[in-house]
């Protein structure tokens, strides 16, 4: 007898291996077929990742374990030569500071191996710099440094002996300044006026009236304020903080009741914060201003001290 075969159903285990062939997708697989990146990308980004990661490993593990610096360091160099080494430094934060003195600092290293370069050390020698306030340092893998500066601003010019420097807060040092250039900023005089600056400013907002009529400030004897105005004058102001910015205040009030500033006066004394004496060029005796508000009328003039240094004007 003939077999008769059934041309519409093929043999089941034909159907089985079919189904064996068409395996079904994982979670992760459809993840990657996801991404806009290539398959060649990601094993690029595998390898560099598992390099990267062996290498951090061993050269902790040779810490942990103290085996010679000099075996880290050839690990370290090996992953350099495996494509971890330092081939650019990206730099932000920068206006005023020079960016090629940054890009020097930061690839001054004894290997360019992203492993053994010390990134505290790159930020202590920024910090070494007027400019910069702050410093950021940090690796974007495989090739690249990362710095981000923040600078210091410009607060004040000091003049010291003849020389013109731009300073910031607290009398940082931040680079020379030409007097035909100079900036629209507050002028401090004298050896320390640098360090004096922030008292200086706070003094001038106790009269905040006085502040655009005031040109420089000189720093005398390391403990006083000598205030030159727009106008030609000089006052000089007691020591102390406080007895200064008294002293100020009652000088504002009186210009504002009686004007004094234009008004043919070289310059005022406020040493004793109790009285302003004012003189005028060619006088030897100077004259006490009473105070209109003050009860005693009896103030008398007083002979000018003949302290040079206290009578010097500035020129500007």
């Amino acid at each position: 007898m003939s077999r008769t075969i059934k041309r519409g159903s093929p043999p089941r285990r034909q159907i089985q291996s079919k189904r064996r062939q068409q395996p079904k997708q994982s979670i992760i697989d459809r993840t990657i077929e996801a991404l806009p990146i290539s398959h060649d990308t990601l094993r690029r980004i595998a390898t560099w990742s598992i390099v990267g990661a062996v290498g951090a490993v061993a050269i902790a593990t040779a810490t942990w374990f103290g085996v010679p610096g000099a075996i880290g360091v050839a690990i370290a160099e090996g992953v350099g030569r495996a494509g971890f080494r330092v081939e650019q430094v990206e730099v932000t934060g920068l206006s005023r500071m020079d960016r090629m003195t940054v890009y020097a600092v930061a690839l001054d290293q004894k290997s360019r191996a992203m492993p053994l370069v010390d990134l505290e050390d790159v930020r202590q020698k920024l910090l070494s710099y007027g400019w910069i306030a702050d410093a950021h340092v940090s690796r974007r893998l495989p090739d690249t440094l990362l710095v981000h500066i923040v600078e210091r601003k410009p607060t004040a010019v000091w003049q010291d002996r003849g020389k013109l420097s731009l300073i910031a807060e607290n009398g940082v040092w931040l680079e020379p300044v030409k007097a035909e250039a100079m900036p629209d900023l507050p002028l401090v005089i004298g050896p320390g006026a640098n360090e004096q600056e922030a008292k200086y400013q706070r003094l001038l907002e106790a009269a905040p009236a006085l502040r655009p009529l005031v040109k420089a400030a000189t720093w005398v004897g390391n403990r006083r304020w000598n205030l030159l105005f727009e106008s030609g004058e000089t006052l000089a102001l007691p020591e102390g903080d406080g007895d200064a910015a008294k002293a100020l205040v009652k000088f504002a009030q009186l210009d504002g009741a009686r004007p004094l500033l234009g008004k043919g006066w070289i310059r005022f004394d406020m040493r004793d914060p109790t009285k302003l004496v004012a003189r005028k060029p060619g006088q030897v005796v100077n004259r006490a201003i009473t105070d209109p508000e003050s009860e005693n009328t009896s103030q008398r003039p007083a002979l000018i001290e003949a302290k040079h240094s206290a009578f010097k004007l500035v020129q500007g």
